[in-house]
């Protein structure tokens, strides 16, 4: 596995969006549209400038999912996808041309891992292009934790109904599905992330991210 880059940035949530936003125009350009997956948490700070940083031709191509979220409604304040449209980084009136969300209201959490299975294979061809991700304190990525049973799930996304951090219902895209997409950034910024970032730039097997390749991490922390 190639070791990730690592870019110690003043401007953390830029370096990111721009790194994200080159990753979907070139798979853009190489394939006719991208496949990109977002995080919730202070990683999603990097979406809005992304997605605003691409052509409009571009991000109307744009097929758009999550890497996980909460079995809660939209209008939860826990909601990843409730939290992307409130906090104006993506806009009801500018859609991408598709968005597969992982859990709807009223949802229980196996019917939404069949509904997001199945729309994974059909509308994104079973993979992603460009992947944005969070860094948790524990080391965990999207709501893949370490040492979880979800990390070994064979298929494209997961039901977590025991997440050591609430609210304990879950969808999460595998890390299956996660190591195979062409591009992965990870934005993981403040001190209490260091000890995480330490053990993941070390190549340390129990946090999780230390499988993805193409990954590069953009942080405001001096590493050295």
């Amino acid at each position: 596995m190639a070791d990730p880059l690592v870019l110690s940035s003043r401007q953390p949530v830029a370096e990111a969006a721009r790194r994200v936003a080159a990753a979907i125009a070139e798979a853009d350009a190489a394939l006719g549209s991208a496949r990109w997956a977002i995080p919730g948490g202070s990683a999603l700070a990097a979406v809005g400038p992304a997605r605003r940083e691409l052509e409009p031709a571009v991000w109307s191509r744009v097929r758009l999912t999550w890497v996980d979220e909460r079995c809660v409604a939209p209008d939860d304040p826990d909601s990843n996808s409730g939290a992307a449209y409130r906090q104006g980084h993506l806009e009801r009136s500018v859609p991408p041309a598709e968005e597969l969300r992982l859990f709807l209201a009223g949802e229980n959490p196996e019917t939404a891992r069949s509904r997001v299975e199945a729309g994974l294979l059909q509308r994104f061809g079973g993979g992603l292009d460009v992947v944005l991700l969070g860094l948790g304190e524990d080391g965990h990525i999207a709501s893949l934790f370490p040492g979880h049973p979800a990390l070994l799930a064979g298929g494209l996304v997961e039901a977590v109904l025991d997440s050591p951090k609430p609210p304990a219902a879950r969808l999460t895209l595998t890390l299956r599905l996660l190591k195979a997409a062409r591009a992965t950034v990870m934005l993981a910024m403040g001190e209490a992330k260091r000890a995480a970032l330490l053990r993941l730039v070390r190549g340390d097997p129990f946090v999780p991210a230390a499988a993805l390749p193409h990954l590069t991490i953009v942080t405001d922390l001096s590493l050295r």
